[in-house]
Protein backbone atom coordinates (compact mmCIF):
# COMPACT_ATOMS: atom_id res chain seq x y z
CA UNK A 1 0.00 0.00 0.00
CA UNK A 2 1.10 3.57 -1.04
CA UNK A 3 2.53 5.92 2.39
CA UNK A 4 1.45 8.57 -0.27
CA UNK A 5 -1.78 10.64 0.46
CA UNK A 6 -2.69 10.94 -3.67
CA UNK A 7 -6.06 12.88 -2.35
CA UNK A 8 -4.51 15.69 -0.53
CA UNK A 9 -1.64 16.15 -2.93
CA UNK A 10 -4.30 16.25 -5.94
CA UNK A 11 -6.51 18.52 -4.04
CA UNK A 12 -3.41 20.77 -3.11
CA UNK A 13 -1.87 20.53 -6.79
CA UNK A 14 -5.56 21.11 -8.76
CA UNK A 15 -7.07 22.86 -6.81
CA UNK A 16 -4.76 25.11 -4.21
CA UNK A 17 -1.95 25.62 -7.03
CA UNK A 18 -4.96 25.47 -9.87
CA UNK A 19 -2.61 23.18 -11.86
CA UNK A 20 -3.91 21.35 -15.43
CA UNK A 21 -4.11 17.66 -14.70
CA UNK A 22 -0.91 17.31 -17.13
CA UNK A 23 0.97 20.45 -14.93
CA UNK A 24 0.07 17.69 -12.04
CA UNK A 25 1.22 15.02 -13.10
CA UNK A 26 4.26 16.14 -14.69
CA UNK A 27 6.23 17.59 -11.45
CA UNK A 28 8.57 15.54 -9.08
CA UNK A 29 7.49 15.51 -5.45
CA UNK A 30 10.16 17.87 -4.47
CA UNK A 31 9.06 20.18 -7.07
CA UNK A 32 5.15 20.27 -5.73
CA UNK A 33 6.74 20.90 -2.00
CA UNK A 34 8.74 23.92 -3.52
CA UNK A 35 5.15 24.78 -4.94
CA UNK A 36 3.33 24.17 -1.80
CA UNK A 37 6.01 25.76 0.48
CA UNK A 38 6.97 22.62 2.33
CA UNK A 39 10.06 22.69 4.03
CA UNK A 40 10.59 26.29 2.64
CA UNK A 41 13.92 27.78 4.20
CA UNK A 42 13.52 30.84 6.43
CA UNK A 43 12.36 34.77 6.18
CA UNK A 44 12.62 36.50 2.40
CA UNK A 45 15.64 38.70 1.62
CA UNK A 46 15.41 41.76 3.64
CA UNK A 47 16.93 45.17 2.16
CA UNK A 48 20.42 44.81 3.73
CA UNK A 49 21.00 41.57 2.06
CA UNK A 50 19.59 43.04 -1.20
CA UNK A 51 21.90 45.62 -1.19
CA UNK A 52 25.01 43.34 -0.78
CA UNK A 53 24.14 41.07 -3.37
CA UNK A 54 23.64 43.88 -5.66
CA UNK A 55 27.13 45.57 -4.96
CA UNK A 56 28.70 41.69 -5.92
CA UNK A 57 26.68 41.40 -8.73
CA UNK A 58 26.14 45.20 -10.40
CA UNK A 59 24.21 45.77 -13.41
CA UNK A 60 26.13 45.77 -16.18
CA UNK A 61 25.88 48.69 -19.27
CA UNK A 62 22.93 50.78 -16.81
CA UNK A 63 21.03 53.33 -18.93
CA UNK A 64 20.52 56.28 -17.42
Amino acid sequence: MSRIDWQVLMRAGLGRLRLRPAEFWALTPVELMLMLGVGAAGAPMGRAGFEALARRHPDEGEKG
